[in-house]
């Protein structure tokens, strides 16, 4: 059980942990002990680690992530990045499983006949595709009732037919918001000004 004491301990192993960093020829600190995170701690998890990345990370770490949380929905279903993710044993985790806002999901045509084939709402359906695919949900509300209703996906399952017509809707790269891999994407970001 998690207490206030436990806490302290916790605090204190951390602080004397602290204590054995020194300081580098080049000023920084370093751990004396590379063992450190091998020792104190069995597992990991990423976030946004696209699948190069996650490939190096993977290839090049004694212990490798067991989650990984990417963008994931039906407009940007990322399907080289759950197979680099099976690959390596790591779960992936929805980030965005309802779009994030964009792409007016619940406006959709086929996601809006297929909610109303099983009687559910799209949310419904866009968390179950997920789900079939193997990847953890966890979508964001504060509204009791969507909270319940985005519970409630268990008691129905997408054909394969279902799950393709909702596979096709994915837009890949081009359709998303933030552009990692452009560059001038990645400048506009390093070079905004955001405050004074």
């Amino acid at each position: 059980m998690w207490n206030i004491r436990s806490r302290k301990k916790q605090q204190q192993k951390r602080a004397g942990k602290r204590k054995n960093l020194k300081k580098s020829n080049g000023g920084s600190k370093i751990c004396e002990c590379g063992a450190v995170f091998a020792q104190n701690y069995k597992e990991s998890g990423s976030k946004s680690r696209y699948p190069n990345i996650l490939t190096n990370f993977c290839e090049t770490v004694k212990i490798g992530p067991m989650v990984n949380q990417v963008e994931l929905h039906p407009f940007f279903a990322q399907e080289n990045a759950l197979e680099t993710m099976r690959h390596y044993g790591v779960v992936p985790e929805a980030w965005a499983p309802l779009g994030g806002g964009r792409y007016a999901p619940f406006e959709n045509k086929t996601l809006l006949k297929i909610a109303a084939v099983h009687g559910k709402a799209v949310s419904q359906v866009m968390l179950r595709w997920n789900v079939q695919r193997g990847v953890v949900v966890i979508p964001k509300s504060t509204h009791r009732e969507r909270i319940v209703q985005n519970l409630d996906i268990w008691d129905f399952s997408l054909t394969e037919e279902e799950m393709g017509q909702i596979s096709a809707l994915d837009l890949g790269y081009a359709g998303t918001a933030v552009k990692h891999f452009d560059p001038d994407f990645v400048r506009m970001c390093v070079t905004r000004k955001i405050h004074d």
